[in-house]
């Protein structure tokens, strides 16, 4: 089956309450989803992460080069990509439109073959997965303190078991909301810290020694993703456990990230790192090096869906922490565009995903929705497009 359209749509939504963290505030959410259609019909859903207009324009770059070729050779056209991206983008935006298509083929193929991305990725060795709540941004109010424990205690509520909240703002004050998210939810909940590389070394391993005494699972994304030497000393001077990778691309990357021992976990977002072709890659070295992989997602069910099927399929790895069960990052904050435009079969009950066994992702797009939130600024004509 051939590729006949790839179509990139870029979808936005003003939020009704803005949030921020330790670099900038979010007011408006805009998301790159990709659809592929077949010559017979058949057409699957991708998702970029990153940003959004400049991930539709790899996507039409990439696009000449895949018309008219065979899409169940996904790993084929993913190397065709590759290689026509190599001497602007080893790492960044190019890799991000590369993962979008990617993960629109896997949804191809499991539909051609009418099975689950995951059976097609090895089988699902987890159907159950115990994903954490992100959460806990900053907003502008005085009583930022009581509205951070009364929206981690409505995680623990709906049954999560672990919680990732933001830190960045300046140590004292990363100290006294971690004390009071921690008392508020008790001993038994995970909570991990997010300073979205805030951070210099000295600031992150101050701020990571007062914070040990509150059973932190994870510090993510401490330093600098440039700091490889940070993130190495830091690992070796705190006993809670370093995250990062969500800024790395390919398997070239995170074996760099290994190889200078920078991560007990690691965390490829599909989405940018080169796809599922690639992060299954990326888990398989991960292995090697002793270093559990938690993906990174941001966005809709598209991604989401693809980050469940990749995790269905993971070994039990030795360096997976806190228990059985595999986890993955589910985003929690305000998302119209991942609740409205794009559906999904994914079961999510007392804090557990269950995986889908339909063809493919499991996902699909309304895509009355879909117009409705179209970026018009980038797509001019987009409902005239939609609707051909």
């Amino acid at each position: 089956m051939k590729i006949k359209k790839i179509e990139p749509y870029v979808i936005s939504h003003k939020l009704d309450t803005p949030f921020y963290f330790s670099q900038w505030q979010y007011d408006t959410r805009k998301i790159c989803i990709v659809k592929i259609t077949l010559d017979d019909g058949t057409y699957g859903w991708g998702e970029g992460y990153g940003p959004a207009a400049v991930i539709k324009s790899g996507i039409d770059f990439f696009t000449p080069f895949l018309l008219g070729k065979e899409a169940i050779g996904h790993e084929v056209l993913w190397q065709e990509m590759y290689r026509r991206s190599m001497d602007y983008a080893r790492s960044g935006v190019l890799q991000a439109a590369i993962s979008a298509i990617d993960v629109a083929l896997w949804d191809i193929k499991g539909k051609l073959l009418n099975l689950p991305v995951s059976v097609l990725l090895g089988g699902v060795k987890n159907p159950i997965i115990e994903p954490y709540a992100t959460g806990l941004y900053f907003t502008r109010t005085e009583n930022l303190e009581e509205l951070l424990v009364e929206e981690a205690l409505l995680y623990k509520s709906q049954g999560f078991k672990a919680t990732k909240m933001k830190v960045g703002l300046g140590i004292e004050q990363d100290l006294k909301y971690i004390a009071a998210i921690r008392k508020a939810i008790g001993p038994d909940m995970r909570l991990m810290i997010d300073s979205n590389h805030a951070y210099c070394y000295k600031e992150a391993i101050e701020l990571a020694r007062k914070a040990e005494k509150f059973d932190i699972s994870w510090f993510e994304e401490p330093v600098s993703p440039e700091d490889y030497d940070g993130y190495k000393r830091l690992r070796q001077n705190t006993t809670i456990p370093i995250s990062g990778g969500e800024c790395e691309y390919l398997k070239y990357g995170f074996k760099r990230l290994f190889d200078k021992d920078c991560v007990d976990i690691a965390q490829p977002d599909i989405c940018a790192a080169g796809g599922l072709t690639e992060v299954k890659k990326i888990a398989t070295l991960a292995q090697t090096y002793n270093v559990d992989l938690v993906p990174h997602t941001w966005g809709t069910w598209i991604a989401i869906s693809a980050a469940v099927h990749l995790v269905a399929n993971l070994d039990k790895n030795p360096g997976r922490m806190y228990n059985d069960l595999p986890t993955m990052e589910l985003d929690r904050t305000e998302n119209a565009l991942r609740d409205e435009v794009t559906l999904h079969k994914i079961k999510l009950e007392n804090g557990h995903l269950e995986v889908p066994c339909t063809p493919g992702l499991g996902v699909d797009v309304d895509m009355d929705k879909l117009e409705h939130y179209l970026d018009k600024e980038i797509h001019k004509d987009g409902a005239t497009k939609i609707r051909s």
